[in-house]
């Protein structure tokens, strides 16, 4: 009958049908979390791990969007460090950052596959497999995955809008001597341009990793816990 109240058991069991049923929406940030997209729209995210072009060769476990998501310091610290070299021309594009424990695990897995060759040429042309722990370039944990540390490069943008790279003396996740950030095996220019990134990111409180030019963490936050959400937006 029109108007009429329903059962309160009957209105209970609707809610809860309800609930689990409905679909899944973007997951939950872990506490603290942000979308970058929400504090610095104009920094471009190409995140490297949710598609192919990376030196796994194929979506990494945990990346179902390529979305970064940090800690709200280290968003605000990238903001900032964006904002300073855009007096540059320069804008700031980000290919990590938030990482979930399963993809640090499936990092970890691919390395100790001997057989698995098929990035070598781009990626670690004159690094054996069986040396990247050894040397640092893959970990069994990773500062990522407590949302505190980025991966980045920068191109230069003109008046007209158009954007081309910033040499930085070879890709991201280039493992290799030359991707050291004082190293004295890459031309002047890219030199400087190395610097000139991480005086950027040290003038708002993040540290660069001496064998990674793209890697910057922020520092005194080691402690805190590390993350296995699956990043996923609607």
């Amino acid at each position: 009958m029109r108007g009429a109240a329903l059962p309160s058991f009957l209105l209970t069991t609707i809610i809860a049908i309800s609930l689990f049923s409905a679909p899944a929406l973007a997951a939950d940030l872990p506490p603290g979390f942000v979308r970058l997209a929400d504090i610095a729209p104009g920094i471009r995210q190409d995140m490297r791990y949710a598609g192919s072009h990376n030196f796994v060769g194929r979506p990494v476990a945990g990346y179902e969007s390529p979305a970064c998501w940090l800690k709200r310091e280290v968003a605000q610290a990238l903001a900032a460090t964006a904002r300073d070299l855009e007096k540059r021309q320069w804008r700031l594009v980000v290919y990590d950052c938030y990482r979930p424990k399963r993809a640090v695990a499936d990092f970890v897995a691919w390395a100790g596959d001997a057989a698995d060759q098929r990035t070598k040429s781009e990626f670690y042309p004159r690094t054996p497999k069986s040396r990247l722990f050894a040397l640092g370039y893959v970990a069994r944990t990773s500062m990522h995955s407590k949302g505190i540390a980025v991966d980045v490069g920068a191109e230069q943008v003109d008046a007209a809008g158009r954007a081309a790279p910033l040499d930085f003396g070879g890709g991201f996740d280039l493992f290799d001597e030359t991707s050291w950030t004082a190293s004295k095996a890459v031309p002047a220019e890219t030199a400087a341009n190395r610097r000139i990134l991480a005086a950027a990111f040290a003038a708002h409180g993040l540290v660069n990793y001496a064998r990674e030019w793209w890697h910057f963490s922020l520092p005194g936050a080691a402690g805190a816990p590390g993350y296995d959400v699956v990043i996923r937006e609607p």
